[in-house]
């Protein structure tokens, strides 16, 4: 043999020792399963990744059809594995049945050889991405339903201030739409060049930065009221992904105000009740001494001092009945009173009053009015009340408007009681009944108090319209019949008063 020839065959060997190694690496040590089949479905070749895939031994693996593998139950495998043989080359992801039952997500990758006339399919196991995915959808979905569904405002932002996702909630709260807000800085939900406001923000952000949750009150006015929202933040929720939960405790701050006031009240009936046990004693006697002095001493120079201390006492008398009211429950007997007669005696005891301050005093009653259910002698102290209040804010006259009227669809008599005084600002419009709350220089707050109460107890309800400068209305609810009130949910104890803002809304 020559030297040439022998060269050639040694060189030859080489490569195909090469070639199957190439082989061996390629095909029968590959991780992915490699897997060879006809035209006809029938597999003609795997390697060992694909039989540990499969859970078969190459005897039971080849001469099968692939197609026996495809999970049947699920229209859509049978629709992508079929369309294989249509085409050239293929990438796709099919749930498989193995011949133990277990069913496998398997990522695949499927050419056809035409030299050959075959197919080659690389398969990859994705079962645990796929579960880890679905979880992860899962996961997904059940936060979305509790981010969407949720009662209180939820708002995701980044360190940006962003805005990354709103529920309806928060939006609901801050009158914007989702689409609106995402991607926004969210200072500008806030909506307001209130410095204090902005501090209040910027102060929330350095503590969340510093302590990782934050909280704040925000006090926000929306539909002609204001609106008591308790923000609530934590830091780095994920990565650079911050929560900011907003609850609504406008309910809750009402309820806690009531509360207040509830209790302020018992303390003060408390008071009273010891105040007017201390001060009549003594007051009795300073009055039958003052009248005892003023029989015997006959000079008229000191006629003026003895009209002020009678005048003065007469006035603490007023006061501690006043008080009395409030100690304790007054002896009292529900009937049918007709409430436009009731006005009238009110009006008959303070018109001489009314004239000397240059008021006038009109009135409108509609015809029909049913009777209420009341205690006459309280109702005309309310009336009393609130009449003279629009008496004495009108210094230099004016005039009092009074309306009743029926509103039938609810079962109340409507009494309005207008002046044209200075007015009363919102802020202090929310304090009226409040113990020792007055806007006179001289009050003490009990009448409207006592009123405030005695309304209360009837089942009715006082509501407040005042604008500055231009006056102030009072408005008072009855209802005809308690009994019927009570059944129907019109007319509930403790109902908190309604009051409009300066716009009269």
């Amino acid at each position: 043999m020559g030297t040439d020839q022998f060269m050639s065959q040694k060189k030859r060997g080489l490569v195909l020792r090469d070639h199957e190694q190439l082989y061996r690496t390629l095909f029968l040590e590959a991780m992915d399963a490699i897997v060879f089949w006809d035209q006809n479905g029938q597999i003609l070749l795997a390697n060992e990744a694909a039989l540990k895939i499969f859970e078969c031994t190459m005897e039971e693996f080849v001469g099968k059809k692939l197609s026996d593998f495809v999970y049947v139950e699920n229209g859509g495998n049978c629709r992508k594995f079929d369309r294989l043989n249509q085409i050239p080359a293929a990438r796709e992801e099919l749930l498989f049945k193995m011949p133990n039952g277990q069913l496998k997500h398997l990522e695949f990758t499927s050419r056809y050889i035409s030299a050959e006339n075959y197919h080659m399919t690389i398969f990859r196991n994705v079962s645990s991405r796929y579960k880890m995915e679905q979880t992860l959808r899962d996961s997904e979905e059940r936060f979305r339903k509790v981010f969407e569904g949720s009662i209180d405002g939820m708002v995701l932002w980044n360190w940006d201030l962003k805005i990354v996702d709103i529920n309806p909630a928060a939006a609901n709260y801050f009158d914007c739409s989702r689409e609106d807000a995402i991607g926004k800085k969210i200072q500008n939900l806030l909506l307001t060049n209130d410095e204090k406001v902005q501090k209040d923000f910027l102060r929330h952000l350095f503590q969340l930065k510093e302590n990782g949750t934050a909280d704040y009150l925000f006090t926000a006015s929306k539909a002609n009221e204001t609106k008591y929202y308790e923000i609530t933040s934590k830091g780095n929720l994920t990565s650079n992904m911050n929560l900011t939960v907003i609850r609504d405790i406008t309910e809750r701050r009402a309820m806690q105000e009531q509360l207040r006031k509830s209790d302020t009240l018992n303390i003060v009936g408390e008071l009273a009740a010891g105040i007017a046990h201390e001060i009549r004693n003594p007051m009795t006697a300073l009055k039958g001494f003052i009248q005892l002095l003023q029989n015997s001493m006959k000079e008229e120079e000191h006629s003026l001092y003895f009209n002020v201390i009678t005048s003065e006492l007469a006035r603490i008398e007023a006061i501690i009945t006043d008080f009395l009211v409030l100690a304790k429950p007054q002896a009292i007997q529900f009937q049918n009173h007709d409430v436009r007669k009731i006005m009238r005696d009110t009006i008959g005891l303070l018109n001489a009053q009314a004239l000397m301050h240059n008021i006038q005093i009109s009135c409108h009653f509609d015809e029909g009015l049913p009777d209420v259910y009341c205690e006459g002698n309280q109702i005309k102290q309310v009336f009393i009340n609130i009449i003279k209040n629009a008496i004495e804010v009108m210094p230099d006259g004016g005039k009092i408007d009074i309306a009743i009227c029926y509103e039938k669809e609810k079962g109340l008599v409507h009494t309005s009681i207008r002046d044209e005084g200075e007015g009363i600002p919102d802020d202090k419009i929310e304090k009226l009944g409040e113990p020792f709350y007055t806007t006179k220089e001289r009050g003490t707050g009990l009448g409207l108090m006592i009123s405030y109460k005695i309304i209360k107890e009837h089942k009715g309800f006082i509501q407040v319209q005042s604008k500055v400068r231009e006056g102030t209305t009072f408005h008072i609810f009855l209802p005809v019949h308690q009994e019927a009130g009570d059944e129907n949910g019109f007319y509930l104890a403790g109902k908190p008063n309604r009051t409009f803002n300066s716009k009269g809304e």
